[in-house]
């Protein structure tokens, strides 16, 4: 099961909810936004990604 998570980076707030669940896939640009800085590599990365998306308060993370 291959998925692409992504960040709207034009939107994100910089919050930092998803890097705090999820740091393994996400961190902060010099911008202080979020990037996804790997791609999940296994189920427990995924269950990771979808909680990091259920917190992020401006909808800003996208799996495919």
């Amino acid at each position: 099961m291959w998925i692409t998570v992504k960040v709207d980076r034009k939107w994100c707030i910089g919050c930092g909810a998803c890097v705090a669940i999820c740091p393994n896939i996400f961190d902060f640009d010099e911008e202080k936004k979020s990037y996804v800085k790997n791609q999940p590599e296994n189920d427990s990365d995924i269950e990771c990604v979808e909680q990091a998306k259920s917190a992020c308060p401006v909808d800003v993370i996208s799996i495919n």
